[in-house]
């Protein structure tokens, strides 16, 4: 449900539609995310891993995020592992009812280790710029 209301630009709690070409396609590809602002910057997590919406961002370089009517294009750099704790603790302090699941047993109470060990798991991508 939530995806179908992101979809036609309906919110819940901040949700979004991410589009990103395809990298075989060459066509936009939308699905619905949960942006994460963090410290003065935006972020994408990939709860559910190396997705084909993380493999077409590594290659693209960026998208657009829609949020009602409002759009924004944007490029993003991927964070590496070492960054990643604190923005997932973030995240899952946000989102963690929605996507915990998908990191087996990892909550925003885990320690820094516990973080660093999920971070390979769960790209992350801070959004540096519009388009």
């Amino acid at each position: 449900m939530v995806g179908r209301l992101a979809r036609r630009g309906v919110s819940l709690m901040g949700t979004a539609e991410l589009s990103v070409i395809g990298r075989s396609s060459g066509e936009w590809r939308s699905i619905p995310v949960n942006p994460l602002a963090f410290e003065g910057a935006d972020y994408l997590v990939s709860a559910r891993g190396h997705s084909q919406w993380v493999r077409n961002m590594r290659a693209a370089g960026g998208g657009r995020l829609t949020l009602g009517r409002k759009v924004r294009h944007f490029t993003a750099v991927e964070l590496t592992d070492a960054e990643k704790p604190a923005v997932l603790r973030t995240y899952l302090e946000r989102w963690g009812w929605e996507v915990g699941r998908f990191f087996d047993g990892v909550t925003a109470t885990a320690t820094d280790e516990e973080l660093l060990a999920a971070a390979p798991r769960h790209p992350v991508f801070r959004i540096t710029g519009e388009r």
